[in-house]
């Protein structure tokens, strides 16, 4: 007892993690314990048969149990005890690891923010690139709503817009928004926010199993009686709206230095406006299905978009005679999105359940395929650590690095995370107090801290 505690002083673990694995380490010894137990009951019954034959003459030693009516019963105890021992072990091992990776998951990844006050699902979530950095939602009750990061308090609400807003996006140095619609336009609209004073973030990481998979009834959804967007300002007409599409706007990207966008539709065609003149630059169409998503390259005039038919297209507007094309095939499904990362990389989700890292120099296969077990949205990519951030159908949050390899899974439980499908992530590296943003159906956005330089130490 004594020599327990003296251990325990000496531990370098937290003490509910100590716990937990001391509480699994006795559960693993009293199962083999059992089946020592059972060995020996074994051991005992093929002695009682030997006396048994050596009575009528027919004494087997125990070396030679494969023989006659032993054979099977032997071979089948024996069988038994090592299916037994493999299965205890696996599970017990598993639980081990299930558990430590919930505790150290819980540690790196925290909710730090809840941003309430949509009506509908939210598709899209964007943080601003420009002081005053601000935090961005689109969503499906036909408003698009700017909020404090450290607040949690809504600032303004865009209403122009008469259809769903399925994408929002900012400018690269101007307090200007673009957004998406089902209206079938794109605007783009000026706001002017007055950040409030920050409170103390109260500690909403509540200790919970980050291997809780509770069903949520709609009471659990967020308590949306007040309308917390109804007293912060409202923007109602656009500075531009952007008229060539016949079908949805689903997703919108500010060409780099912001004089020029991109829009993608359901009308299977991307169109590049001109956003002083708002003309129609060029149309740029081949996709066969309905688009899903467009991006932007930080730094040079290229857009990739994405689409049902499978395939996501990069498109290369950075000589003004040459509008060259290429088509990357590699999934079975919807490609629901394709980001540029730094470098010559992009990454690719879609509804076949994986995600697909490619070279530009090399479009013929990924670098990397990652695999799981739910459809993926809107994906983003952590540009200085190279981290992809993977929102799921089926409300999980999974972090993975640029060669596939899974670095943590964001807690979710009845009392944390999200209830309903995750449509969208997006990472801001540099805030101090959440560097992850993610927003689903559940009609809510989510801040988190990764402490990234603990969780790329867990790898």
């Amino acid at each position: 007892m004594v020599s327990d505690a003296a251990a325990g002083m000496d531990s370098k673990l937290p003490s509910s993690v100590r716990s937990t694995l001391l509480e699994l380490f006795g559960q693993i010894e009293r199962e083999f314990e059992n089946l020592y137990i059972e060995n020996l009951e074994l051991r005992r019954e093929i002695d009682s048969l030997n006396e048994r034959l050596a009575g009528e003459g027919q004494a087997i030693d125990g070396a030679e149990l494969s023989k006659g009516q032993l054979k099977t019963k032997a071979s089948h105890s024996t069988s038994q005890l090592s299916q037994k021992l493999k299965t205890t072990y696996k599970a017990s091992t598993s639980k081990i690891v299930s558990s430590f990776k919930t505790t150290t998951s819980r540690a790196i990844c925290q909710l730090v923010k809840e941003y309430i006050g949509h009506r509908d699902g939210i598709w899209d979530v964007s943080v601003a690139r420009t002081q005053p950095i601000v935090l961005g939602t689109a969503s499906a009750d036909h408003t698009a709503l700017l909020w404090s990061i450290e607040t949690g308090k809504c600032l303004v609400k865009y209403a122009g817009h008469v259809g769903s807003v399925n994408s929002i996006k900012f400018h690269p140095s101007e307090q200007l928004a673009l957004t998406a619609s089902g209206d079938q336009t794109a605007h783009i609209w000026r706001y002017v926010v007055q950040l409030p004073t920050p409170q103390p973030v109260a500690d909403t990481s509540q200790q919970i199993s980050g291997e809780d998979e509770i069903e949520c009834s709609d009471k659990d959804e967020p308590d949306l009686d007040g309308d917390v967007s109804s007293d912060c300002p409202t923007v109602r007409v656009p500075l531009t709206s952007l008229k060539s599409h016949q079908g949805v706007v689903i997703a919108a990207d500010w060409l780099v230095g912001g004089k020029q966008v991109v829009t993608a539709s359901w009308d299977r065609t991307a169109n590049l406006y001109d956003v002083e003149t708002s003309e129609l630059v060029h149309s740029l169409t081949g996709h066969d299905q309905e688009l899903t998503h467009c991006c932007t390259h930080p730094t040079q005039r290229l857009v990739v978009t994405s689409s049902r038919d499978t395939t996501f297209r990069l498109w290369d507007f950075r000589d003004p005679s040459i509008h060259s094309v290429n088509v990357f095939q590699g999934h079975t499904d919807t490609v629901t999105s394709a980001v540029f990362t730094v470098g010559d990389n992009v990454v690719s989700g879609s509804d076949d359940r994986t995600v697909k890292v490619w070279d530009l120099k090399n479009m013929r296969s990924p670098i990397a395929t990652i695999r799981t077990d739910s459809a993926i949205n809107r994906i983003n990519v952590c540009v200085g650590q190279k981290i992809i951030a993977l929102p799921h159908d089926n409300r999980q949050v999974r972090l993975f690095d640029m060669s596939g390899v899974r670095l943590a899974r964001l807690p979710r439980s009845s009392r944390q995370g999200h209830r309903r499908m995750v449509c969208c992530s997006a990472w801001s590296e540099d805030h101090p107090i959440c560097n992850l943003f993610t927003c689903g159906f559940d009609r809510q956005a989510i801040g988190w801290n990764i402490n990234i330089p603990a969780l790329l130490q867990e790898k």
